[in-house]
């Protein structure tokens, strides 16, 4: 189930909680980890609240009202500037948290780029931190002696070309897919992080979001802004029903065993990620007729290409709902479902995206009944269905970086909401993107937590029955 896992307390400035040497009080047996995700919870608060105060002093200090009283009450005033410079600069206040408008802004760049100390930054890195040894609780290696921790204190040390390098020396000994897989469970926090003490002013908007637990509209790495992938990404997408092919239809009939999760998930390997989806007609066990709607992750190759399933189509739909993937599948659903009937949506990464895009729309609401999403290996934590009657569930492998990609991690300490299902879980193969392969997710199901897969399947009973039609589209970006 949800696991609130992550840690340290400290930051640019701040030592409180570092990562040298790891210690038996790193990550003490018997751990509350829901008391101490509250306090992660709480310190990101606090962080917000004290860098919207720099905000306000500086838009206070640089209001040109505040010069023009100079000259009817040059005591006064100068004092008022004083207090507000010590305020805005000095340790004893706010560290050096000038921030807002052209003045402020240009103050603040300067700041990034000299490392100037800021108690917004060291609370906010705080709270990462502790997020980050709350993941410990599940996932040892952020705290034993080893490639993760060496990462995580060259950051501290606002070492960012250290870092790389320790992170170059892992790939070189262990592949970059065990690299990454590493560092997944918490990946958010520790991108967050360092965001926030390098020199890169780019990037500290998104870290902001993840500290605060609010969806971004960047990346904590570069910076780079959805809206900028976007540009690329303005096909009208497109769904061409594709002839029955005997040999493929019945693959999908030997996978779907059943017709439970881990079956649909086989029946989407069958397919390929090459720019196909499934809908499937099912008669239930109750007599009425319901339609699965299954939806393959990102297609393999170049950024942009022929389908709406590219990695710029991805990134994009993270924070937009109407994509061309997203217009494609609708379209689909169109020619295939009549208005009014009920509908339950699996994707598989990009296809988890696109499926909680479905949700949020409007017209799609109006014409049929969304009962059910379940989004595997996607990075939806952000999106909310119009219906509330819709049944979100969320599945997780907690060494899959791709579910990380939206700003929030799968152990956070910022939970979904009460109605959702998020089921995360460690599984033995460590290597991404291997473990992130819609195949692996099946097998995990089926063998690491098929408590969570007879859980799924409990809530798609009304799905369970004959598979009446099965339609395969060919989707296009244009």
């Amino acid at each position: 189930m949800t696991t609130d896992s992550e840690a340290p307390a400290g930051t640019h400035g701040a030592p409180a909680g570092g990562f040298g040497r790891a210690t038996s009080e790193d990550c003490p047996e018997g751990v509350d980890t829901a008391s101490l995700a509250a306090v992660a919870r709480m310190l990101g608060e606090v962080a917000g609240v004290i860098r919207e105060a720099g905000r306000t002093v500086t838009a206070i200090a640089t209001d040109p009202q505040l010069a023009a009283s100079l000259g009817r009450s040059p005591r006064t005033g100068v004092r008022a500037v004083r207090a507000l410079a010590r305020t805005l600069t000095e340790p004893a206040g706010l560290g050096y948290a000038p921030d807002g408008g052209r003045v402020g802004r240009a103050a603040w760049l300067g700041g990034v780029l000299t490392s100037r100390e800021n108690l917004a930054v060291a609370v906010a890195v705080t709270s990462l931190k502790l997020r980050i040894r709350l993941c410990a609780v599940r996932h040892p290696e952020f705290i034993e002696d080893g490639p993760v921790r060496r990462l995580l204190g060259a950051i501290e040390a606002d070492r960012q070309t250290q870092a790389l390098r320790v992170f170059h020396r892992a790939v070189r000994a262990d592949g970059a897919e065990r690299a990454l897989a590493a560092l997944a469970p918490s990946l958010t926090e520790v991108m967050a992080w360092n965001a926030l003490v390098d020199e890169n002013p780019f990037n500290d908007a998104a870290a902001w979001c993840i500290v605060t637990g609010s969806r971004a509209e960047g990346d904590p790495l570069l910076g780079t802004s959805i809206g900028a992938w976007a540009r690329w990404d303005r096909g009208a997408g497109r769904a061409v029903a594709e002839p029955p092919d005997p040999a493929l239809l019945a693959a999908l009939d030997e996978a779907a065993d059943g017709g439970g999760i881990s079956a649909h998930l086989r029946n989407l390997t069958a397919i390929g990620n090459d720019g196909r989806m499934i809908i499937q007609r099912v008669t239930g066990p109750d007599g009425v007729t319901r339609y699965l709607v299954l939806l393959a992750g990102m297609a393999f190759g170049l950024p942009r290409n022929a389908t709406p399933q590219d990695l710029v189509g991805a990134v994009t739909a993270v924070g937009r709902n109407d994509s061309p993937y997203t217009r494609a599948v609708r379209k689909a659903v169109a020619q295939t479902v009549p208005e009014g009937a009920s509908i339950a949506l699996i994707g598989h990464s990009q296809g988890g995206i696109a499926a909680m895009n479905l949700t949020e729309i409007p017209e799609v609401n109006q014409k049929w009944r969304l009962t059910h999403v379940v989004a595997v290996g996607s990075p939806i934590d952000f999106k909310r269905p119009r219906d509330p009657e819709t049944q979100v569930v969320s599945l997780v492998n907690e060494h899959d970086v791709v579910p990380n990609l939206e700003g929030r991690s799968p152990v956070s300490v910022f939970p979904v909401p009460a109605d959702w299902l998020e089921i995360t879980w460690v599984d033995p193969a460590h290597d991404f993107p291997m473990c992130h392969n819609v195949g692996v997710y099946a097998q995990s199901l089926d063998e690491v937590v098929p408590e969570a897969r007879d859980r799924v399947d409990a809530l798609l009973a009304p799905y369970r029955g004959v598979v009446e039609e099965t339609v395969v589209f060919r989707l296009h970006d244009r």
